[in-house]
Order: structure tokens, then C-alpha cells, then sequence
């Protein structure tokens, strides 16, 4: 067991004993770093187990590479990103080579330059190209102790961290109790007790003097082989007990044993040493300039720390070290009350306001007996820096304590609801609860308790994920804030409309679309002419309240305003509703352009928490456009924002692509999977795009009475955008190929009352189509070749290539064979070009049916890419640099050039510009492995 530089050999200097398993394992976790491959791993075990010991082994071992290091802190865990600052500080020379947004999160996060607060998926990203960048000089090996300990906000980005490295040369090592969420998942190093004859021989190492046998063996038994035990316990008996043996003392867990012996020990030591010992521990920077300070001002002198230092507690050098964090647990637990106020009172007093305010906020609400609004407001305002900075846990800790010292009820109420708040926004709902309960408790305004609704509807939302039961609570906050706050009424408004769309058929009472449409239609007007969103929710209201026709202007005129000059903010937040009022209108150039600037702003804005939803809503618009390649590179990133992110949203994209591909496995896997996870969720939306995903793969595929089912099943709830909509012309095509003509009959005619009034060539070209495979003769001939008319004027390339498909299968019936083989042969190039393989082999069936042979596609066989692969070379391909593309796939740039170089090696070429020659059915190809 070896001990940290600077303590006496007397407190149990000894070699490393045993752990050469662990050893090979950080052996091999350097070599690969050495070569060029990044690790991570989380070394486990109880307090005293040695995993700081194996840390100091790798930073050893590791002496030809960089260092990093950081330490979790247990009072240091209110203070947002402080264990990431500390790891980083000696890496941010590297920062320039980052990209802009990135470079400004990280400096906005650490304090070092103003702005908004910036995602915390972009402040993990900008960290992961900081360590990629740092290893570019010599490989990196970055140590995180006590990660038990580490604030939230550091905890998840160096877990996001983990989990994406690649090929950067960094190694990222985690020592902690018990791998927490965050590390779940993540390779892991369990460290036990040392084996028997091990923990003799440390034992042994240590004793100055004779020891029995007996107590020998009840020492080993009962640390389990624990190596700070077998060194701190013997500390604890008398020279007679350790030779005569009257036992040991009793039964307390383990670490509380090694702390009491580290409680003796620090109460055999000089007042004044304890007095310092009890600043060190009470600062959780660990900052020897302000503990000095601070004793100084409580009269205590230089000659305090040479105990300590004789003791083997702690170490006063360029920082205050303590050699385990149980001394520390150990001497503040140890002392009075009294005196952990003074120390912090002398803390505070000594922490500069202007260079370190929040520590000082913290210190002076420690020191505080009683309520004080000047140290409440003092917690307010770190509260604020803490948020602008992006730590919302830390913000949450910061009003929670002002809450409490605040003296006046109202206030402290107010408070405690802006802690709430904070803790949902920092995924503590549990704790956010019990917050809300006590506001609600106290004297709150109106406008709070509206507040106060939207916390719970937040919970709600988020915590028991229950989409369902999440509108009525926003109608009740929307209803309180119309006569305080139009402007936010109406914002709420819309937050009801999107929950109730989300929930759909499994709405609760009183969250239904039309429900929530009644609401809205009576909320007061804006405070201003209306703008975008207040022309939305107008006609959403109308929509679904009025009736179709009645929404269908006031939307239209909704969808010219979000293409003007819109604050950047505003816009993103609504326009994946904006995205969704366009189909709903079958307005496909509003959607195809809506779709492309929400998700411009999501990746302008680094907003990686709205970017799942953005390329969710992009792909479908590249779906229904026919480029399927450029659909299934969005499928691929994101996969990679819902695993970088922990997003819980259903799989709709890939849902989409599957059913349009024609891949049945992969379809119906993921419909079932939809299906099971949604009612728990209360997410009606997702069992409509299954629904009607399953309605287009069975057409495809020509499995009418499967598709009539499904498509009856998503249609059936009609008050929804989007699928239920698009399940209409599904279900009009297989029932009238099952001979349920009334069936199809009533379709057509809930079709027609939509896309008559919206009017657009996409809407009146599906009608057309539709009403085709209800007619016969000259009428549906006519009705044909308006569809293809029509809709060959839209991007709506898939319902283009379906309608000549279901034009020529007519001609063919009609006998009329020659006709039939040209609109047959433009569907099966158009849909086999797509990528649309079943009905692209229905095209083919029908075409040998006409007496043409068809030509079966092929594609280059010579690719065996992986499906990141594959994404990386059609966005090099496509122009984006190593940064641009780690930045949409959560992957540093290094990691980036290492796929491409497999992607050059595999392709047999030299250069990016080589790529272009690769087709992008090709790639596409790989990404459907």
C-alpha cells in the first residue's frame, strides 16, 4: 500500500500489495492509450479498498503522458461544474481549436466569458474535443477520485464524455463507492479486499510491535481484507489488546469504524491543529491561501499544521490534502456546532467577494443560525450565476438554502418555488416535489401558483413521463396566468397543444386536442399585433375547435410569419409545431423548409436537448421527398442524439424508414417495441406512427387486409397531426384492394374535407389518387393523371412514384398493356432510385404482369462499411469538415479522421474529394446492415 507523497513513513508506508489483476487491467487501459485508442473505466469499491492507491499506480505508470485530475468534493457538490473546471483548467490552452460554439460554452460554463447559459449536451461535446485536442500533443490520461462526490453537472458531462470516446489517445478513469446512473454502462474494475495471505503480510507491514495471533486473524476477518482498515484499525488498540487479545471494539459498518479511528486520532491532536484541521475540511477548495486567511483571523498560527503532517492527516502545501476523504468526513463530523460556525463564519469572511462570491454565499448560509435575508439574497444572486452558467443543479442547492434562511413567508415561499423549478430542470424530481408542496403550503401570489402549475405539469412531463396527464395541469397554469400575463398565457397555451398532440387517443380528461382547443380559443389577445406563434395557436384553436376549415387561413398566414425575421429563441421553440401545422394543412413546401431551418436553429443554437425532435421532424419531411439516403443519415444521428443525450422519445424516424424501405423485421421490431413502451408513457402519437407505419409497409409489401387494419387503427383518432391524416390515404388504398369500398368510401370522403379546403397540390393530388381507386373508367383515368399532375409539382416525390405505380396497375387491368408499362417502369425506376424496395418489387410484379421484364437495381457490392461509416463518408462527402461532423454525430474530431481512415482503407481510396464518386445508394446501402 503505497501513501501519498508527503506523510511519514510511521503511518503505514508499504509497497503495493497484491492487485495484480487490477494492475493488468490499467496496463492495458495505457498501452491502448498509447496506441492511439481511447478508454474508459470505472474503478469501484468501499471506502479504504485502494482505488485511489490504483489511480496513483496509472498516474505512475502513465509519467510520458499528459495528466489530468480531478477530485469529488462531498461539500463541494452545490458548486456547478467544479470538478470539470479542475480537470480542465490545465487543458484550456487548447481551446482555440474548437469550434466557435463549443469554445464559447466551455468559457460561458467556467466563468471566464459572458452569455446565455449554454446546453449542457454542447458543454460535454466542447469537453470532448478539449480532451481530443489536448491528446493531439502526447496521450492524455485524465483521473477522476471520489466521483461519488462530483457535482451533477460535472458527473453527466464527463459521463457523456466517456461514452463517446473513440480514438483520441485518452484514457478516462472514474474511482468511486458505487457506479451511480451516470456510470452505468460504462466498463468497470471492482476492487474487493486483499486476499488472505495479502492481508497478513500488509498487516504485518505496519505493527511496530508483537501481535497475537487471534487478533491477527479477527483484524483480517473482520476488515474483509480492506486495506486502509488493516492499516487504521490496529491504530485503535491498546499495546495490550494487541498482544493479549481482548477483541476488537464493536460492530460498526467498516468505513464508520475507519473514520472513528481517524476521530481519535484527530481528537489526540492540539487544540489549535484541530481548529485548522476543521477550516481545511470545512472549505471545499481546498484553497491554503484563504484556510490561512481564515486562521489568521481565528489566531491560529503556522505551527498548527506540523502535527497534522506528524499524524499522517493531512498535508498544508501548495493545497490542503488530506490523505482519505474519511479524515475529512471524520474532523468536520467530529467537531461542535459552535465550531463549524466559527470556521465558516472565518471562511466566509476571508473568501474574497469579488474573485469567489458564490463560495462565500455558501460559507456565510453554513454560518448562519438563524433566517437573513442579506445571506438569502446573497444565495439568490449565486443562485442567478450559478444558472446563467448552465448549473442548474448547483442553482437548485443555492435557492433551496436561500429558501430556508429566507425570513419572510411570502418571499421564502417564492423561493422555494423557484427552487422547485430548478430541480426539475436538473432532473431531481423527487426532491422537486417536496419543494413544490412547501411553496404551495405558503402564502404564494396568483401568478405563483400558475408558476406552480407549470412545475407540476414539468414533473409530470418529465419525471413520471405520463404525457397524458401533462395538458390539463398547463390549461389550469394558462387559465391563472390570463389576467396577469397574456403574452405567457398563450406560450402555455401552446405547451397544452403540443402534450395533448403528443398524448393523442390516450389523452387524460380534459387534455384532449379539442379540449385544450376550447381553452385556447378564449385566451385573451396578445399584448401586440400577433406574431407567429399567436397566429399558430389561433389557428390550432380554430383547427380543432371550429372545425378544419375554420384553422386552415389563420395557419397558412401562421406559417408566412415563422419565415420572416424571427428572434432566434421564439423560433426554435415552436417550430417543431409550426413543422406539424404544415402537414396538417398538406402545405409540403412549408414543411420541407420549416423542417430544414428547425433543425438549422437546433445545431446554431447547440441546442442538443431539442435536436432528437428537430432531426425527427427533418426526416420525415426527406422521407416523404423521396431521399431516403438523406433520411437514413438523419436515422443515424439520431441514434446517436438519443444515446448522447438520454432522450426517452419514440423511435418515429426509424419507424418511417423502415415502413418505406419495405424492411418488415426491422418495422415490425420497432412497432411492437412502440407499441409496449408508449401506453405506459401515455404517448398516443407513437401508436399512430406505428399504426401507420405498419399500414405503409403492408401496402408495400401487398398485405391489404394488414394494411387495411392498421391503417383503420391510426385513423380512428383523427384529431392528432400528422399520421392519422396520412393514415386516410393508406387506409383508402388497402380497403379498396380488400373490397371494403364503403370503408374506403367513408375515408375518402374525411380526406376530402381536409385537402378541398387546404387547397395545395400535395393535399388535392392524394384526393385525386384516392377518389381514382373508387372510380372507374374515363372518370378515374382523369383522376390519375390529375394526381401524377399535381403532385409531380410538389417535393412529395413517394406519393408521385405511388401514383403512377397505382395508374399503371389500372391500365393494367384496363388491358391497356403498353400504357401501363410506361407509368409501371417510371414507378419502379422512381421507387427502386428512392430506395422504396417493396413497392418498388410490387412495381416490378406488376411490370412482368404487363409482359416487361424489369431490371432488378444493383448496387456496388464492394463497400462492407459500418453504419457509422457510412454516415461519416456521405457527410465528408458531403463537404462537412472532421469538426462539423463530430459535432452532428457527438464524436471528437479525431475520432472522426479515424473512421475516415477506415472508411479510405476499405474504399480503396486516398482523399475526401475521392468520395464523391461513391453513389449515395451506395452508402445508403451500408447504412441499412
Amino acid at each position: 500500500m503505497q501513501v501519498p507523497g508527503g506523510f511519514p513513513a510511521q503511518i503505514g508506508e508499504a509497497e503495493l500489495t497484491d492487485r495484480r489483476a487490477e494492475r493488468e487491467v490499467l496496463d492495458r487501459l495505457l498501452d491502448a492509450v498509447r496506441g492511439g485508442e481511447s478508454r474508459a473505466l470505472v474503478v469501484h469499491g468501499e471506502p479504504g479498498s485502494g482505488k485511489t492507491v490504483l489511480l496513483e499506480y496509472l498516474a505512475e505508470r502513465a509519467a510520458d503522458c499528459q495528466a489530468a485530475r480531478t477530485a469529488g468534493i462531498q461539500s463541494e457538490m452545490e458548486l456547478a461544474f467544479a470538478g470539470l473546471h479542475q480537470l480542465c483548467a490545465r487543458l484550456l490552452v487548447h481551446d482555440e481549436a474548437l469550434p466557435l460554439p463549443q469554445r464559447e460554452a466551455l468559457r460561458i460554463t467556467f466563468g471566464l466569458h459572458p452569455g446565455p447559459a449554454p446546453d449542457r449536451f454542447l458543454v460535454a461535446l466542447a469537453v470532448l474535443s478539449l480532451l481530443s485536442e489536448a491528446a493531439g500533443e502526447r496521450p492524455l490520461i485524465c483521473l477522476v477520485d471520489d466521483a461519488q462526490w462530483l457535482d451533477r453537472a460535472s458527473a453527466q458531462v464527463l459521463a457523456f464524455v466517456a461514452r463517446r470516446l473513440v480514438a483520441e489517445s485518452v484514457g478516462l478513469v472514474f474511482a468511486t463507492r458505487v457506479p451511480g446512473e451516470e456510470l452505468a454502462g460504462l466498463p468497470e474494475l471492482a476492487v474487493g479486499g486483499l486476499r488472505e495471505q495479502d492481508a497478513r503480510a500488509l498487516l504485518d507491514s505496519v505493527l511496530t510491535g508483537p501481535l497475537s495471533e487471534r487478533v491477527r486473524d479477527q483484524i483480517v476477518a473482520e476488515t474483509g481484507g480492506n486495506p486502509l482498515a488493516l492499516l487504521e484499525l490496529p491504530r485503535g488498540l491498546t499495546p495490550s489488546e494487541l498482544a493479549g487479545g481482548f477483541g476488537l471494539p464493536g460492530a460498526l459498518p467498516l468505513p464508520r469504524r475507519i473514520e472513528e479511528s481517524f476521530r481519535q486520532r484527530v481528537d489526540a491532536l492540539p487544540a489549535e491543529t484541530r481548529r485548522l484541521l476543521l477550516l481545511a475540511a470545512a472549505d471545499p477548495a481546498d484553497d491554503p491561501v484563504v484556510v490561512w486567511r481564515a486562521a489568521g483571523l481565528l489566531g491560529i498560527g503556522a505551527a498548527a499544521a506540523w502535527p497534522t503532517t506528524q499524524a499522517g492527516l493531512a498535508e498544508f502545501g501548495t493545497g490542503v490534502r488530506f490523505r482519505h476523504p474519511l479524515v475529512r468526513s471524520a474532523v468536520y463530523r467530529s467537531a461542535s456546532a459552535q465550531d463549524r460556525l466559527e470556521a465558516h463564519r472565518a471562511l466566509a469572511e476571508a473568501t474574497d467577494p469579488q474573485a469567489d462570491p458564490d463560495r462565500r454565499a455558501w460559507h456565510r448560509a453554513q454560518a448562519a443560525l438563524n433566517p437573513d435575508e442579506e445571506v438569502a439574497g446573497e444565495l439568490e444572486r449565486s443562485a442567478g450565476r450559478a444558472q446563467a452558467r448552465g448549473g442548474v443543479a448547483a442553482a437548485a442547492a443555492f435557492l433551496e438554502r436561500a429558501a430556508m434562511l429566507t425570513p419572510d413567508p411570502a418571499r421564502r415561499a417564492g423561493r422555494t418555488l423557484d427552487a422547485a423549478q430548478a430541480k426539475v430542470q436538473a432532473g431531481a424530481f423527487g426532491t422537486a416535489v417536496d419543494l413544490l408542496a412547501r411553496a404551495e403550503a405558503g402564502p404564494l401570489s396568483e401568478f405563483q401558483q400558475a408558476c406552480a402549475d407549470l412545475v407540476r405539469a414539468q414533473v409530470t412531463l418529465f419525471a413520471t413521463s405520463r404525457v397524458g396527464d401533462a395538458a390539463p395541469l398547463l390549461l389550469r397554469a394558462a387559465k391563472r396566468l390570463e389576467p396577469i400575463d397574456a403574452g405567457l398565457a398563450r406560450a402555455t397555451y401552446l405547451d397544452a397543444v403540443v402534450a395533448a398532440d403528443f398524448a393523442s387517443r390516450l389523452a387524460s380528461p380534459g387534455g384532449s386536442l379539442p379540449e385544450v382547443a376550447r381553452a385556447a380559443a378564449a385566451a385573451p389577445p396578445p399584448p401586440h399585433p400577433p406574431r407567429a406563434p399567436d397566429l399558430l395557436l389561433d389557428g390550432l384553436a380554430a383547427a380543432f375547435g371550429q372545425g378544419y376549415a375554420a384553422g386552415v387561413p389563420i395557419l397558412r398566414r401562421a406559417l408566412q410569419a415563422f419565415g420572416s425575421d424571427m428572434p432566434a429563441d421564439p423560433e426554435l421553440r415552436w417550430l417543431s409545431l409550426a413543422a406539424g401545422a404544415a402537414f396538417h394543412i398538406w402545405d409540403d413546401e412549408g414543411f420541407y423548409v420549416l423542417s430544414d431551418r428547425y433543425l438549422q436553429r437546433a445545431r446554431e443554437a447547440g441546442a442538443l436537448s431539442e435536436l432528437p425532435l428537430a432531426l425527427m421532424t427533418r426526416l420525415y419531411a426527406l422521407l416523404f421527398a423521396g431521399e431516403l439516403a438523406a433520411a437514413a443519415a438523419l436515422a443515424e444521428e439520431m441514434r446517436a442524439a438519443l444515446e448522447a443525450t438520454g432522450t426517452n422519445l419514440a423511435p418515429y424516424g426509424a419507424l418511417g424508414l423502415a415502413a418505406m424501405r419495405g424492411s418488415a423485421p426491422t418495422a415490425s421490431g420497432l412497432a411492437e417495441a412502440t407499441l409496449r413502451d408508449a401506453p405506459p408513457r401515455g404517448e398516443g402519437l407513437a401508436i399512430s406512427a406505428a399504426e401507420w407505419a405498419a399500414a405503409v409497409l403492408n401496402n408495400g409489401l401487398g398485405c391489404y387486409a394488414e394494411a387495411l387494419a392498421a391503417a383503420q387503427r391510426a385513423s380512428e383518432n383523427h384529431l392528432e397531426l400528422g399520421y392519422a391524416n396520412w393514415a386516410l390515404v393508406e387506409l383508402i388504398e388497402a380497403a379498396v384492394r380488400s373490397g371494403e369500398t364503403e370503408a374506403a368510401a367513408r375515408a375518402g370522403r374525411r380526406l376530402a374535407e381536409m385537402t378541398s379546403v387546404s387547397g395545395t397540390d400535395w393535399g388535392l393530388g392524394v384526393q385525386a389518387r384516392s377518389q381514382a381507386l373508387l372510380s372507374e373508367g374515363e372518370e378515374a383515368e382523369r383522376l390519375y393523371r390529375e394526381a401524377v399532375e399535381r403532385l409531380s409539382r410538389t417535393r412529395i416525390r413517394v406519393e408521385l412514384a405511388r401514383a403512377h405505380l397505382l395508374y399503371g396497375e389500372w391500365l393494367r387491368r384496363e388491358r391497356r398493356r403498353t400504357e401501363a408499362r410506361d407509368q409501371l417502369r417510371t414507378a419502379h425506376d422512381m421507387l427502386g432510385e428512392m430506395g422504396l424496395e417493396a413497392f418498388a418489387a410490387r412495381a416490378r410484379r406488376e411490370l412482368e404482369a404487363a409482359g416487361e421484364t424489369a431490371r432488378k437495381r444493383t448496387i456496388a457490392a464492394r463497400l462492407e462499411l459500418t453504419v457509422q461509416e457510412a454516415q461519416i463518408a456521405r457527410l465528408a462527402r458531403d463537404g462537412l469538415s472532421n469538426p462539423e461532423i463530430g459535432t452532428r454525430l457527438f464524436l471528437s474530431p479525431r475520432t472522426v479522421q479515424y473512421h475516415l481512415g477506415k472508411v479510405f482503407t476499405k474504399l480503396d481510396i486516398t482523399s475526401r474529394s475521392e468520395l464523391r464518386s461513391i453513389p449515395p445508394a451506395t452508402a445508403d446501402t451500408a447504412l441499412r446492415r
